[in-house]
C-alpha cells in the first residue's frame, strides 16, 4: 500500500486550512463539566457529529451516559467507524471533548473561545487539550473516505466526555457498561500527551491518590494554647510527614520523569479569620504520584500510621478522606499497539520513538486495568490548561499521517 499511502500522507497535508475551520468550530462552543460551571459536551458532540456527516463520516453511534446535571440529560460518548478490509483488530483514537475553563482571562493575548490562527499554531482554549488529537484521527479516517481507499484496518473514533473530571460518565463509564466494544488485539491510542518531536510512547502511569486531610482539634485565644489543641501545627506536622513518604517508598523506576514517587502537600483551606487564634480546625491536600512497583494497600498502610503518630503527639482527631485513587498497570513495550505505532512513527516521519511513563493520569489507565493495551502519544508542545494554549497546525498533520499508516500497514 505504499503508493496508497504516498496518496493518504499528500490529501492530509492539503487539508490544514479545514483542520483549522474544524478546530475553530469546536472552540466556538465551550465543553465544560458541571464541576466547572459548565453544561457538558452534548452541543460539541452534535456540531461534531453534524461535520462529520457533511464529510461523509456516516457510521455514527453514541454510547451517552446519563447525567440530570446537564440540560440534555446525558454526556455524549460518540464513535465514528470507517470500515476495513480487515476485522482482526480496529484502530481505535481516543479524544474527549471536555476541556477546561479559561482560568484568568487577563493572561490570554486572544478570546479563549475564538480560535486565532498566528504564525503556524492555532490559539484557544482546547486546541491542543484536546482537539488537536481528535482533529488528527478525524483527518486520518476522512483520508481514506475522501480518497475511497479501503483501509487495511477498521478505523474508530471515539469522542469521549469527562475526562478533565476523572472520566466517571467517559472512559470509566464505557469500560463499565460497553467493555466489549473493545478486542483485546485492538490497537488503541490516546492522543493526549507526548512531546515536541512525536517521539516518545507513553505506556505506564504512576498510581494516583488525591487526599485530603481534616484535622480536629480545639479552638483557643492565641495567648492560651495550653487550652487548646492547635489543628494547625498538627496538619503542618502531617503534611511535611506526608512529604517524607518520599524517602519511606524510595525505589526509582527510569521510565518515569521523576524516576521516584512525590508525596506533595498542595492545597490548604483557610482556617481562622484572626492572627490571635489557635484554630481547632484545619483542612489540607495531597497529590500524591507512586511508582507502580507500590500498591496503593502499601501505602495507605504507612500513611495510617503516620496519621496516628500526629493524633497521639498533638491530641487532635484527623480524618482521611481519598478524593481519587488510581491503581494502573502498564503496556508491555513489546504489545502490538507500541511495535505498531513505533514503526508508523518511523515509516511516516523516519522517526525512532522510546517508550516513557508518566506522572499524570489519562484514561489509559481504565483499558489497562481491564486488560487492554493501549498508548498515549502526540507530537505537542504541552500546552495543556495553561493560557493562550496552542497547537502547531503542522503538528495535527504529521500525527494524522502517522495514524494513517498505522491504518494501512504502511506498506
Amino acid at each position: 500500500m505504499a503508493q496508497e499511502f504516498d496518496t493518504l500522507k499528500a490529501y492530509i497535508a492539503s487539508q490544514t486550512a479545514e483542520m483549522v475551520q474544524l478546530e475553530k468550530l469546536l472552540t466556538s462552543i465551550p465543553a465544560m463539566a458541571p464541576e466547572s460551571g459548565g453544561d457538558g459536551e452534548s452541543k460539541k458532540c452534535a456540531a461534531l457529529e453534524e461535520w462529520l456527516r457533511a464529510h461523509g463520516i456516516t457510521r455514527l453511534e453514541h454510547f451517552d451516559a446519563p447525567d440530570c446535571r446537564v440540560s440534555s440529560g446525558v454526556r455524549p460518548n460518540l464513535v465514528a467507524t470507517i470500515p476495513g478490509n480487515n476485522d482482526d483488530y480496529t484502530i481505535w483514537v481516543c479524544a474527549h471533548l471536555d476541556v477546561v475553563p479559561t482560568g484568568e482571562l487577563s493572561l490570554w493575548n486572544t478570546d479563549p473561545w475564538t480560535a486565532v490562527e498566528k504564525d503556524g499554531k492555532i490559539y484557544g482554549r482546547g486546541v491542543e487539550d484536546n482537539q488537536q488529537g481528535l482533529v488528527s484521527g478525524v483527518f486520518a479516517a476522512l483520508a481514506f473516505v475522501g480518497q475511497h481507499i479501503l483501509p487495511e484496518h477498521t478505523i474508530k473514533l471515539l469522542f469521549m466526555a469527562d475526562e478533565e473530571f476523572g472520566s466517571a460518565y467517559g472512559m470509566q463509564y464505557l469500560v463499565k457498561h460497553h467493555l466489549a466494544m473493545f478486542g483485546k488485539e485492538d490497537r488503541i491510542l490516546i492522543p493526549d500527551g507526548g512531546d515536541a518531536a512525536g517521539e516518545t510512547i507513553e505506556v505506564a502511569e504512576k498510581n494516583i491518590l488525591w487526599l485530603e486531610f481534616h484535622t480536629t482539634g480545639k479552638q483557643a485565644h492565641g495567648s492560651r494554647p495550653d487550652l487548646g489543641r492547635n489543628a494547625m501545627l498538627a496538619g503542618c506536622d502531617l503534611a511535611l510527614r506526608v512529604n517524607d513518604m518520599e524517602q519511606f517508598f524510595n525505589k526509582t523506576d527510569t521510565l518515569f520523569d521523576p524516576p521516584y514517587s512525590t508525596f506533595q502537600p498542595t492545597r490548604k483551606k483557610a482556617n481562622v479569620d484572626t492572627v490571635n487564634i489557635i484554630p481547632g480546625d484545619d483542612v489540607f491536600y495531597a497529590d500524591c504520584r507512586i511508582n507502580p512497583c507500590y500498591s496503593l494497600d502499601e501505602v495507605r498502610a504507612e500513611l495510617a500510621k503516620r496519621v496516628h503518630a500526629v493524633e497521639e503527639k498533638y491530641g487532635v482527631q484527623v480524618e482521611v478522606r481519598e478524593l481519587q485513587a488510581e491503581q494502573s498497570l502498564a503496556t508491555s513495550p513489546d504489545a502490538p499497539v507500541v511495535r505498531d505505532l513505533a514503526a508508523a512513527i518511523k515509516g511516516a516521519h523516519g522517526k525512532t520513538a522510546r517508550c516513557i511513563g508518566i506522572g499524570g493520569g489519562t484514561v489509559g489507565a481504565y483499558l489497562r486495568n481491564c486488560g487492554y493495551g493501549c498508548v498515549v502519544w502526540s507530537t505537542m508542545d504541552e500546552l495543556a490548561h495553561q493560557p493562550n494554549e496552542y497547537a502547531v497546525i503542522s503538528n495535527i498533520v504529521t500525527d494524522a499521517q502517522t495514524i494513517a499508516w498505522m491504518a494501512c500497514d504502511g506498506k
